[in-house]
């Protein structure tokens, strides 16, 4: 069964740094790209980063990078999210995703999905 598990999110202060992890189980994820999506209360679910099975990655939108990271560890069938100098408005459900090979800002081109972690960044 093909299975992602997102962990690490939390209560932050601004200025303050989480690292996401995204965990696949049933498949490798060495073969997918893997994106990570935030998702805050009545907005649309946006991209933030992707990394593609070549490794090459990508952030979007404009106000993370610089912030975020993304990264693999292959041996642990891992992707990592390395956020810092939180905002309060980097609030929201964080998610990632999996799809064959490129990365893509289109959330509906991903076909699997974890169940997401919330970051929440406040004083």
């Amino acid at each position: 069964q093909v299975q992602l598990v997102e962990s690490g999110g939390g209560l932050v202060q601004p200025g303050g740094s989480l690292r996401l992890s995204c965990v696949g189980s049933g498949f490798t994820l060495d073969y997918y790209a893997i994106g990570w999506f935030r998702q805050a209360p009545g907005k649309e679910r946006e991209g933030v980063a992707c990394i593609s099975s070549s490794g090459s990655t990508t952030t979007a939108p404009d106000s993370v990078k610089g912030r975020f990271t993304i990264s693999r560890d292959n041996a642990k069938n891992t992707v990592y999210l390395q956020m810092n100098s939180l905002k309060p408005e980097d609030t929201a459900a964080y998610y990632c995703a999996a799809k064959s090979y490129k990365c893509t800002s289109y959330p509906s081109l991903f076909n699997s999905w974890g169940q997401g972690t919330q970051v929440t960044v406040s004083s």
